[in-house]
């Protein structure tokens, strides 16, 4: 093979890239960024995309994040690729300070004078019983209301932050396309002599 390594990778190489990339996480958050920047959508679409993105993933249903952006993206006018690269905001790093975030926030929320302890929950059990309520009540219900005012506001600060650059890089653009294209009115006199 033409591209193929010399000396294969081991297994703890492997997972070691997996975890902590060789070229960093700024390259990868470089990459959409420009991956963004670069949609051919109007700058609203492309924040609304980005926003209904990142409001999805905070979401506490797993599996379900392009579903929900997809939605979003919907309701909002926004572009489905920008929404699908927005619940990127959602990711294995992300995560922990996500569902604590929103758990402790509807705790708060949700708090009614009396404290409320999250005892074991028997996974097995429950998908065989298909008991829900062994999980909704201790921990899908806070997460879920608590999801709400980080999504809202992240949502609306994605959007502007998202607005506003793909604006800027669009009349960038342009500009620079325009001063590359002869003047119209040269070409036509020129093709009349």
């Amino acid at each position: 093979m033409l591209f193929r390594r010399r000396k294969p990778i081991g297994l703890s190489e492997r997972a070691r890239i997996f975890f902590w990339p060789r070229r960093s996480f700024s390259r990868s958050f470089q990459y959409f960024g420009k991956r963004i920047l670069r949609l051919s959508a109007t700058p609203h679409a492309v924040a609304a995309g980005v926003a209904a993105g990142v409001m999805a993933s905070w979401s506490p249903f797993l599996g379900f994040h392009f579903v929900i952006a997809a939605v979003l993206a919907l309701l909002f006018a926004g572009n489905m690729l920008a929404s699908a690269l927005g619940t990127a905001f959602g990711n294995p790093l992300s995560f922990p300070f996500i569902w604590t975030a929103s758990y402790q926030m509807g705790q708060y929320i949700l708090d009614d004078g009396v404290q409320t302890r999250v005892g074991g929950i028997h996974l097995g059990r429950m998908f065989k019983e298909l008991d829900f309520h062994q999980l909704w009540e201790p921990v899908l219900k806070p997460m879920l209301v608590g999801c709400l005012p980080f999504a809202i506001g992240f949502g609306v600060g994605f959007y502007i932050l998202t607005y506003v650059s793909v604006s800027m890089f669009q009349n960038r653009r342009r500009r620079r396309l325009s001063a590359r294209r002869p003047n119209r009115d040269d070409l036509s006199n020129s093709q009349t002599v």
